[in-house]
C-alpha cells in the first residue's frame, strides 16, 4: 500500500496508480481507508492542552509538518511519540508540529537509539521517511541543558545540508531552551568558543574550530554523520570526519544515515561505529515510488541547450531543479538562460559571494521567489523542497571512473515526488553512450524510464499538470517506508 493521503473530508485515502495506465497517463485509484481520526491536542505537563493547527513560523516548519503522518498498517500497534518517555517540552513542540504519529523508522529507531548504554547505529533510509527528526528526538532527549558543553555534533557534506537539520532541531527544541551554534564558514563567530549544547557543521570547519581549541567535544555524547556514503567517499571530508572522530570519548553514541550505503561503506563503518546496529534497505527497493521518470534523445550534446529552454514554461509551472555535472557548465547554462530571457538561479560552491550567496540562493528557491534552479550535485542529497515537481538530468551522474553513478541518480531524482507527491524526473541523452548509461539505471533499479519525443513539449507539459492536479489537497506525508523488522546478529532490515 502505498502512502495515505488525507482529503478535505479529513478522511485518509490510499491513493495508488491504476496498473492500467498507459506510460503516458497518469490516472489513479483511490480507496478509503478506515484510520483513526487524527490527533488534534497534546496534553502539556501543566495539564494545559497546545492546539495542533498552525505551525510555528520557521523556514523548516512545512518540511518538519510533512514529515507527521506514516502508513503504519501493518502494525498490531500503533506507537505514539509519549511511549518514547521523551521531555514533556519535546512532545508539546512534535505536537504544535503535527507529528501525529511515529513513522515506521522513528517508531524503530528511537527506542533503540535512547538504549542505555547507548548503541552505535548505520541506517539507511529513503529521503523523506523521517530519519532526520528520528537522530533529532534522540539528541535533544540525550542533552543535559543544566550544563553549558557541546553534547551534540552533527556533520553534513554541505552548507545547504546543515542548514536544513538546524531548521529542524530549532522546531523541535523550540520549547526545551536547548542553544544550538553553527559550524559552517560564515556562520560562527571566528575566535570565540563554542558553548552551544548542540553544534551543526560541515567536517572542514567543525575540525578547524576542534584544532583551535573552540569547540571542545570533551562532553559530547552524540555524533551524527548525515548523508554518511557521500561524506566518507568524498575525498577530504572522509579523512576530516575521521579525524574529529579520533578527538571523542569512545564511548560517545555515533550514528551514520543515508539513503545509499555502497558495500565499502558498510565495512568502513564498522571501524567508525564499532558494534554499531545495521539499518539497510535490499537493493531492490532502493527506487523512489511516485516518480514518472523520463528521457528526451537529443541531437547531440550542444542540441540539449534548445530542448531545456523549449522545456522553460513547463519547468515553472511548480518549481524544478535542473543537475550538471561540472560547476563551469552550471554557470554558462544560467547565462544563456538569462540572455534568452529566462529567470534561472545557480548554485554550487563556486559562487562568487561565498557563503552567503548560496545561503540566498537556497532561501529564495525554497520560498518561491525563484522557480528554477540549475546546480551541481551539492544539492542533490537530503534537501527538502517540497514544491519541486520536476528535476532535470541535463548531464547523467558520472562517477569518478566515468561510469554511471546509480546512489547519485537516486538521490537527484529523489528532490521530487517528496512526502507522498508524484514528480518527474527527465533525463537527457545525446548518443549511444548516454543511452545506454540511462538504461543501466533502468535495470539497475528495476524501473520503466519511458521517452518522450524532443519536440513533444506539449506531452511534458500536460503529465507535469496532471501531476499537480493530484498533488493539490494532499496531506502532507513522506512518502511510503518499508516496514523495520528485527534480525540476529545485531542487524534490522527495512
Amino acid at each position: 500500500m502505498t502512502e495515505p493521503v488525507q482529503g478535505s473530508d479529513g478522511k485518509f485515502y490510499d491513493l495508488t496508480l491504476d496498473p492500467d495506465t498507459d506510460d503516458n497517463t497518469l490516472s489513479f485509484i483511490v480507496k478509503p481507508l478506515d484510520l483513526p481520526p487524527t490527533v488534534s491536542a497534546h496534553q502539556g505537563p501543566s495539564g494545559d492542552t497546545a492546539a495542533i493547527s498552525e505551525p510555528v513560523d520557521h523556514p523548516m516548519m512545512e518540511s518538519i509538518h510533512r514529515k507527521a503522518f506514516n502508513d503504519t498498517a501493518g502494525d498490531t500497534h500503533r506507537k505514539t511519540f509519549d511511549e518514547f518517555g521523551l521531555p514533556e517540552a519535546l512532545l508539546r513542540a512534535l505536537a504544535l508540529l503535527n507529528f501525529r504519529w511515529p513513522s515506521r523508522i522513528q517508531a524503530r529507531a528511537i527506542p533503540i537509539l535512547l538504549e542505555d548504554p547507548p548503541r552505535n547505529l548505520l541506517g539507511q533510509s529513503q529521503s523523506g521517511t523521517g530519519k532526520t527528526a528520528a537522530f533529532v528526538i534522540t539528541m535533544l532527549t540525550r542533552v543535559d541543558l543544566t550544563k553549558g558543553s557541546t553534547q551534540g555534533l552533527v556533520l553534513a557534506p554541505t552548507r545547504e545540508l546543515a542548514r536544513q537539520i538546524m531548521d529542524v532541531i530549532q522546531g523541535l527544541g523550540q520549547y526545551m531552551g536547548v542553544k544550538t551554534q553553527f559550524a559552517i564558514p560564515a556562520l560562527f563567530a571566528k575566535g570565540r568558543d563554542f558553548d552551544a549544547h548542540i553544534v551543526v557543521g560541515t567536517p572542514g570547519t567543525a575540525l578547524d574550530c576542534v584544532r583551535r581549541g573552540l569547540l571542545n567535544l570533551d562532553h559530547l555524547k552524540m555524533l551524527v554523520i548525515d548523508e554518511a556514503d557521500n561524506m566518507l567517499d568524498l575525498q577530504g571530508l572522509g579523512e576530516q570526519c575521521i579525524r574529529i572522530k579520533s578527538t571523542i570519548r569512545h564511548t560517545v553514541q555515533i550514528l551514520l544515515w543515508s539513503a545509499t550505503f555502497p558495500q565499502r561503506i558498510v565495512e568502513f563503518s564498522k571501524r567508525y561505529a564499532p558494534d554499531c546496529l545495521t539499518m539497510t534497505l535490499e537493493h531492490h527497493e532502493l527506487t523512489v515510488a511516485g516518480i514518472k521518470q523520463m528521457y528526451m534523445d537529443c541531437l547531440n550534446v550542444e542540441a540539449k541547450f534548445g530542448v531545456l529552454v523549449q522545456l522553460y514554461h513547463v519547468l515553472t509551472i511548480g518549481s524544478s531543479i535542473i543537475f550538471v555535472h561540472r560547476r563551469d557548465e552550471a554557470t554558462r547554462i544560467a547565462e544563456r538562460m538569462t540572455l534568452e530571457g529566462h529567470k534561472i538561479s545557480v548554485l554550487h560552491s563556486a559562487l562568487e559571494n561565498g557563503g552567503a550567496g548560496r545561503d540566498k540562493v537556497i532561501d529564495d528557491f525554497r520560498s518561491g521567489r525563484t522557480k528554477v534552479l540549475i546546480t551541481t550535485n551539492v544539492l542533490a542529497r537530503g534537501i527538502d523542497v517540497s514544491t519541486v515537481s520536476m528535476v532535470v538530468n541535463y548531464d547523467l551522474p558520472m562517477d569518478k571512473d566515468r561510469r554511471i553513478d546509480f546512489p547519485t541518480y537516486l538521490h537527484r531524482i529523489g528532490r521530487t515526488g517528496r512526502f507522498g507527491r508524484i514528480g518527474v524526473s527527465i533525463s537527457f541523452v545525446h548518443d549511444t553512450t548516454s543511452w545506454m548509461q540511462l538504461m543501466q539505471v533502468s535495470e539497475h533499479f528495476g524501473v520503466s524510464i519511458s521517452k518522450v519525443p524532443t519536440g513533444d513539449v506539449e506531452e511534458v507539459e500536460r503529465i507535469v499538470n496532471s501531476i499537480l492536479k493530484h498533488n493539490q489537497g494532499m496531506l502532507p506525508a513522506v512518502t511510503k517506508e518499508d516496514s523495520i523488522h528485527a534480525r540476529p546478529g545485531g542487524h534490522v532490515r527495512i
